[in-house]
């Protein structure tokens, strides 16, 4: 695997994974009624996951590849389940709300972690991490009040569940570092194919959508592997601090592109969604000043 040891250079090609993720909301919102295909996107984006990773793994270390199955062990297991779940509720969320309120909710994995890993992995939380997590808590209530709206609170519940969804696979890693990272992302779209295919034979519904809507479902699964490859290159040279400041590009870039005239979605967020929004990006930013002198890595691997 390439490894980048220059944070100057590292810097650029995780900005630059971050930019590629924050087009996925922008590819949903291309898509001819998703929100009425759910499953067919699901099984779509999980399946591209689960073969585009199972490619790089193969180039990049042969047929002992097939070993990683063998070393996920049950952190692997949860952890993938987990990131499935993240999977399955984005879509949900993202069809019922803005894509600013679902990225949001995005936003706040670094303190849903923190509490995950407080409760599971007894790790300490400092008095300044929880100031991070009242203020992050603080926009998500003043994002809540602003959407009462059956659909749209039914979005944000689903964001929430994704953002809880990523960081239980982001403890897990933590749990077990050993864990071969990829294969269990690789988990991940295998868990979206299979839940997919369950409530496709049961609705008795066709596996397939338009060919349209195929091409992008399985455009957006490229993105993010495109994305996760880019990402682990770059996070080996950049500390957990950065890292979190850096994840802002990805969030930023996708309320941008879905509110930019120029690309025909024009998706303008609602006050209380930029009041609340507001208070999440001083919450990240201020827990990643907290942690600047940790020089922990988190990358994936």
């Amino acid at each position: 695997m390439i490894e980048l040891k220059n944070e100057k250079i590292a810097i650029p090609v995780v900005l630059f994974a971050g930019l590629l993720w924050s087009f996925g909301p922008l590819v949903v919102r291309y898509m001819d009624e998703p929100g009425a295909a759910p499953w067919q996107y699901i099984f779509a984006r999980g399946l591209t996951i689960f073969v585009v990773l199972n490619l790089y793994l193969f180039f990049e270390e042969g047929k002992n590849f097939v070993k990683n199955y063998l070393k996920i062990g049950i952190s692997g297991l949860i952890g993938g389940c987990g990131l499935g779940i993240a999977m399955i509720t984005f879509i949900y969320s993202i069809t019922n709300t803005s894509a600013a309120i679902t990225l949001l909710c995005l936003a706040a994995m670094p303190f849903f972690t923190a509490l995950l890993g407080f409760l599971f992995l007894k790790e300490k939380i400092s008095l300044n991490v929880w100031l991070a997590i009242i203020i992050a808590t603080i926009g998500l209530v003043i994002i809540a009040f602003g959407n009462t709206e059956k659909s749209s609170l039914i979005g944000l519940i689903f964001g929430m569940a994704s953002s809880i969804g990523f960081s239980i696979f982001s403890v897990t890693l933590r749990w077990r570092k050993e864990t071969p990272k990829f294969t269990t992302v690789a988990v991940a779209g295998l868990f979206c194919v299979i839940v997919a295919l369950t409530f496709i034979a049961v609705g008795e519904l066709t596996i397939l959508s338009t060919s349209y809507n195929g091409a992008l479902f399985s455009l957006h699964g490229v993105i993010v592997c495109m994305g996760l490859i880019l990402y682990s290159i770059g996070s080996k040279a950049i500390p957990a601090a950065e890292l979190t400041l850096l994840s802002l590009t990805e969030v930023i870039g996708g309320i941008f592109w879905v509110w930019l005239p120029i690309f025909g979605i024009n998706e303008v967020p609602t006050p209380n969604t930029i009041i609340g929004g507001f208070f999440l990006f001083m919450s990240i930013i201020y827990y990643s000043l907290t942690i600047k002198s940790n020089r922990r890595f988190i990358a994936l691997n």
